[in-house]
Parts: C-alpha cells; sequence; structure tokens
C-alpha cells in the first residue's frame, strides 16, 4: 500500500530542511568570519601608515583599474602580491616607497590607445604610506592568488 504525503507531513519536511540549511549557513558564515579576521589578514600588522595607504587606495580609486585578490577592474595589474614580483624585502619600507615612486613616475601619459597610470601626484608620505599598504597586503595569505606570478 502506497503511503500519502499529508500536509503537515510536507509542511514539516520544508520547515525541518529551512531549518537544516540555515543552520549550515550561519555556520559557514562564522566560520568564514573567523578565518578572515584571524588567519589571513594580519590584523595585528595594521599601522596608521598603513591604514593611511589603504585611504589613497580608496580616494585615487586604484580599484577602478587594478584588482587586489581578485576585487576590482582588470585592466590593470593585481597589485596583492607586487612587492614579492618586484623582490622587494618585506622589511624595506623605504625601498618599496622609492620603487613605487619610481614606477608610478614612469608611467607614460598623454599616448592616444595606451593605457595609462594617471599621474597623482603624491607626496613622499603618500609614496611611503601606499608602499606600506601594499606591502601590508603581501602578507595577507591570498591562497596562491594570483594565480600566475609573472610580473
Amino acid at each position: 500500500m502506497r503511503e500519502v504525503m499529508t500536509k503537515s507531513m510536507a509542511r514539516n519536511i520544508f520547515y525541518g530542511g529551512s531549518l537544516f540549511f540555515i543552520i549550515i549557513f550561519l555556520g559557514l558564515s562564522a566560520q568564514s568570519h573567523l578565518y578572515i579576521r584571524n588567519v589571513s589578514t594580519n590584523e595585528a600588522t595594521l599601522t596608521d601608515s598603513v591604514k593611511k595607504g589603504k585611504r589613497i587606495w580608496e580616494e585615487k580609486a586604484c580599484i577602478n583599474c587594478h584588482t587586489l585578490m581578485g576585487e576590482g577592474a582588470y585592466f590593470a595589474p593585481e597589485l596583492v602580491n607586487v612587492m614579492t614580483r618586484w623582490g622587494i624585502d618585506p622589511e624595506d619600507h623605504t625601498g618599496a616607497m622609492e620603487s613605487l615612486k619610481a614606477w608610478m613616475d614612469a608611467m607614460p601619459t598623454g599616448i592616444e590607445g595606451r593605457r595609462q597610470m594617471p599621474q597623482f601626484n603624491l607626496s613622499d608620505e603618500e609614496y611611503q604610506n601606499l608602499a606600506d599598504f601594499l606591502l601590508w597586503a603581501d602578507t595577507i595569505d591570498a591562497q596562491d592568488w594570483p594565480p600566475n606570478d609573472a610580473g
């Protein structure tokens, strides 16, 4: 004999299944949040200079062209590990600033049909802050992102 599902059985399956998946979703969300805060971001190393560099990154809208951990436009290079690709020692903050400044100042402008980096006319302190932010970003566990380390 075939058993027929009643409305209350169907309702119990629906609510039970919904509750089950809501609990799984909340658990995975909490796990992701804890991983990001405690493992991948190096929150303890956030200095004032790094925070100011992030502010410059946002004010100059660098994300409109560059990506950082895959977030942003794909018009210009990914910058999460740019200091490693340039061979900069993570402790060499002055060298990082000088390399960043030289690279940004060397970018051509006014050439029609070519991708161009705007001249932001940053002060040395702003270059240092931005370099410190990129050095900090280089310490984040990006789980092997970007996939190719070609410079």
